[in-house]
């Protein structure tokens, strides 16, 4: 009995070990058809863990140790493809998109090697690409997009409590944001007139696959810019399960939905609100601010080659006095 037992808690072991590593699963197609793009090899990048697509681009790695990790995708006729940064953790299914662009070159011996820097033909030398692992790493960031963009070069540091963005030397209202190729007005709360700039970013993090940062040559269909662009693309909704997220930060509360809606549907939904008002009063700050906001985007693929996506955000800022204070000071008053 003694010589089974140990056997089966050893099988036990191994399948709990295992059960704690990450999933991924994706889709290849075609950037210009939206057609799926069979027998397509998909490596991690920076190790030889690899897989290919099936006939309808569909993809799946299992067992991958959580942390940040890159896809590197290469196939006939098609430029090889390095995906931005992604978190893989043990709680959930990662799905990654994998656009890949047709090319014409042809030679008699090719050799493919993938390059973790993409580069555009409309902005070589002037976009930085930032994924969710330098966001979520950078130190100080709280991860604020704003706050994460004020650190790279060119752009100049403000006050610790703005996030103003001020590249080579532009002013914060002569910056433009895309969320998902939609242009958005700004990006933070409590913004000052003439200026897209504020104190705490709208945009929920979870949501962001990848940010592109334009500081100069900036694409032609995103005229009559002065200074920057930025541009945030977002994940999709998980098609296999309802996702609830609940989240504390130093001055709000936050919950995030994530799941199908149907076979085809997906759908990402968040909200937050501040408490900050109840801090400032118990320290007796003579203003309360409050500040809301709320984020959604809902997809829905008709086939391989048509799909349509719902998106929308939101915000809701005030500030009144503080009345309630007893006996005043004359810097409070």
């Amino acid at each position: 009995m003694k010589k089974l037992f140990l056997p089966l808690l050893l099988v036990l072991f191994s399948f709990a070990a295992i059960a704690q590593n990450g999933t991924i699963r994706g889709r290849v197609f075609n950037e210009k058809s939206n057609e799926p793009l069979p027998f397509t090899n998909i490596v991690i990048f920076g190790t030889n863990i690899g897989s290919t697509s099936d006939l309808d681009g569909n993809f799946i790695f299992t067992g991958i140790q959580p942390g940040f990790v890159k896809l590197a995708a290469t196939s006939v006729g098609f430029e090889s493809y390095v995906s931005e940064e992604f978190q893989v953790t043990n709680a959930k299914t990662v799905f990654v998109d994998i656009p890949m662009r047709e090319t014409t070159i042809q030679l008699e011996q090719v050799v493919v090697k993938a390059s973790p820097f993409r580069k555009t033909e409309e902005s070589p030398v002037s976009m930085r690409t930032l994924g969710i692992g330098e966001i979520e790493k950078s130190p100080g960031a709280n991860r604020d997009i704003s706050k994460v963009i004020q650190a790279l070069p060119g752009v100049a540091s403000t006050v610790s409590f703005r996030n103003d963005i001020i590249v080579r030397g532009g002013g914060p209202s002569e910056n433009r944001f895309y969320l998902d190729g939609m242009e958005i007005p700004n990006l933070n709360h409590f913004a000052t007139q003439g200026s897209a700039g504020g104190p705490v970013g709208i945009i929920n993090v979870d949501f962001i696959r990848e940010v592109d940062f334009y500081s100069g040559a900036f694409p032609a269909n995103r005229g009559n810019t002065l200074s920057s662009v930025i541009e945030m693309r977002q994940i999709d909704g998980n098609p296999e399960r309802l996702i609830f997220k609940g989240a504390v930060g130093a001055s709000d509360l936050a919950l995030t939905l994530n799941g199908p809606l149907s076979e085809n549907t997906t759908f990402l939904v968040s909200a937050r609100r501040s408490y900050l008002q109840f801090l400032f009063d118990l320290i007796g700050l003579p203003f309360l601010p409050t500040y809301n906001d709320f984020q959604f985007k809902v997809k829905t693929r008709f086939d391989q080659k048509n799909e349509i996506t719902f998106l929308g955000i939101g915000a809701i800022d005030k500030s009144v006095l503080n009345t309630g204070i007893k006996d005043p000071t004359e810097d409070q008053r």
